[in-house]
């Protein structure tokens, strides 16, 4: 199935549309009001496409296009829908802010008890978590740059005031979403010799040589990392000492929440209320850790940029951010390249140190980060390749791209997902869980991003004809009737053995939306250039150049006769293949072939004539 971004977007949005919205107005159920990460999740379901692809936009009422319009009927007519998102953003708001008007991050019903029997507190619902650390910077900046661009269109003293009053909000909740994301990045130091230690070594070792070995060979790999996290000691990175002792092992990233003893923010400009005491272990989590990466390179895209969305306090966050990122990016990368070898994230499925599970999901999680990686640093072929293989493994191993077995066990993957402990949320009471079910969604946004990375035309065929693998299987997935129609997840339409019926999930829907943008930008690229099909379009060109040239010498016929008009429309094509020769090669071949063939049919037809007379 092609992935068609346009179309199947306009899918997307005229389900929500349907589903969410009455006479403009959002519908807000009671189960979504427990989860910030939920409510985001639906409204980026909008807004991010609306903000990211400049056919979608709906900042500019004028320039809205009207197959856009007929999808978005349920929101409003073209100038009804921007004051009608800017109410339902500014619910958001409102309901995600606590009583001294700090903004909260509840993982609400995202949140499970370890056990089944157990209920969660109120307390405990209204913990904050990485994900709505993350998903509240991607909703600031796009609601900050879709009010930037649509303020100079109205005049309505009604809706400017809701604009100014929404971006007073959108401000402070992106600045105590960029805080709580610094406070919740840790490095753990463990001892070799402990059993995490002895886990990490077996990770990274593949049992191919002796625990000193390895132990020495992470000592000199990771040296200039330690190096730039001792140096970051003072710009506000938490880590313990025995970091500088290199037999000591260390692992940084992303914790499920805000670690236990994280200092406070106080170096700004302005105060942002309520920066609640930390309860998570310093326990780094590969999943949380790329969810906080796709969300902190939001902070630094062009549009971010361009625009101007963040301020002074908000450009200080963002720089302590990136150093976050970037050694969150090295360490994991190296981690799942570790050795001359064979690659340990080649050694499905992925084994996590700290709580020591294994699943596909974990190794999904690695290869993101990978991915992430190689995009920052323009990977090799080789790095390229690897990676490619690991993705078509997952698919099969994930049975995305193959059949189930009967009572396969695979199915826990999707339905209903993995679950992870949140190690120290026993501090607030009962134990948490957190639970994932987004693989096959995940796969296909990775799938995306490295064949947008990718410049080598076999292992970016490989990767397109595996990503419309995934999205035939999420789009099969699609609730039929009833609640949620057209959006996700109804995991028994390809999986018949699934416990679990339809249920309407925010997180996959979103997931897929940010597919299919993915989708877009690797569409708006130029294709790959091949240089054997660029040589073999010169040689065809300069053969067609000459024959034209030669054509020319002949007797001139009337301009407004047939060969007068065959000979404008061959300089013409000639001209256009000779400008495309170097971007598509492939296109300039193929217009240079018929070419030849009419010069060919002209000289014969000068040759016959010539013998006729």
């Amino acid at each position: 199935m092609q992935i068609k971004p346009r179309q199947h977007m306009l899918d997307i949005w005229r389900a929500m549309a349907r589903h969410s919205f009455d006479d403009g107005k959002l519908v807000w159920e009671d189960t979504d009001g427990l989860s910030s990460v939920a409510d985001a999740e639906r409204l980026l379901c909008l807004l991010y496409p609306a903000t990211e692809v400049p056919a979608f936009r709906l900042d500019q009422p004028d320039t809205t296009e009207r197959d856009v319009l007929r999808a978005l009927e349920g929101v409003g007519s073209r100038l009804e829908i921007p004051p009608n998102l800017i109410t339902a953003l500014s619910q958001f708001m409102r309901s995600h802010t606590g009583p001294d008007d700090s903004p909260t991050f509840a993982g609400g019903h995202y949140f499970r008890p370890a056990e089944p029997q157990q209920r969660l507190t109120h307390e405990q619902y209204q913990l904050g978590v990485v994900d709505s650390y993350s998903m509240s910077v991607t909703l600031c900046l796009a609601t900050l740059g879709f009010l930037k661009v649509y303020e100079p269109s109205t005049t309505r003293p009604d809706v400017r005031k809701a604009l100014a009053e929404l971006r007073e909000a959108t401000n402070t909740r992106l600045t105590a979403a960029m805080i709580s994301l610094l406070r919740s990045f840790t490095v753990n130091v463990f001892d070799a010799e402990s059993e995490q230690g002895r886990r990490l070594i077996q990770v990274i070792g593949q049992d191919r040589q002796s625990d000193r070995a390895v132990l020495q060979q992470f000592s000199r790999r990771f040296r200039p990392l330690r190096a730039t996290i001792i140096e970051s000691l003072s710009r506000g990175i938490q880590v313990d000492e025995s970091i500088r002792d290199e037999s000591q092992l260390f692992e940084c990233g992303w914790a499920w929440g805000v670690v236990k003893d994280a200092p406070t923010i106080t170096d700004l400009d302005v105060q942002v209320p309520g920066q609640p005491d930390g309860i998570a272990d310093r326990l780094p989590y590969v999943y949380f850790t790329v969810i906080a990466l796709d969300g902190i390179q939001d902070l630094f895209s062009d549009r971010t940029l361009t625009l101007g969305l963040l301020d002074a306090d908000q450009q200080k966050l963002a720089e302590a951010l990136r150093l976050r990122w970037e050694l969150s990016q090295q360490y994991w990368s190296a981690i799942a390249r570790f050795g001359s070898e064979r690659w340990p994230l080649e050694d499905l499925p992925w084994q996590t140190t700290g709580l020591r599970l294994e699943s596909e999901y974990f190794s999904l999680t690695v290869a993101a980060i990978l991915v992430h990686d190689l995009v920052r640093r323009k990977a090799t072929d080789d790095d390229l390749t690897r990676t490619v293989a690991i993705m078509e493994r997952l698919a099969d191993r994930g049975r995305v791209t193959s059949r189930m077995t009967r009572n396969d066990p695979v199915i826990e993957l999707h339905s209903p997902g993995v679950t992870m402990p949140l190690a120290g949320s026993e501090r607030s009471g009962s134990p948490l869980l957190w639970r994932m079910t987004d693989f096959s969604a995940q796969l296909l946004k990775r799938i995306i991003q490295l064949a947008e990375l990718s410049r080598n035309i076999d292992a970016q065929d490989r990767l397109l004809r595996l990503g419309e693998q995934a999205f035939e299987h999420l789009w099969n997935r699609r609730i039929e009737d009833g609640e949620g129609a057209g959006l996700w997840d109804h995991a028994g339409a390809v999986f018949p053995d699934t416990r679990v019926g339809k249920r309407l999930s925010w997180s996959i829907t979103e997931r897929v939306t940010e597919c299919l943008v993915a989708a877009r930008n690797l569409y708006e690229q130029q294709p790959i250039r091949s240089p054997e099909l660029a040589q073999l379009a010169r040689d065809l060109l300069s053969e067609a150049t000459h024959l034209f040239g030669k054509e020319q010498l002949e007797a001139s016929a009337s301009p407004d006769g047939s060969r007068g008009r065959a000979m404008r429309s061959i300089e013409s094509r000639l001209d256009h293949a000779r400008s495309l020769v170097d971007e598509r090669p492939a296109t300039a071949f193929a217009l240079a072939l018929p070419v030849l063939q009419e010069l060919d049919t002209l000289a014969q037809a000068r040759g016959a004539a010539a013998q006729e007379v």
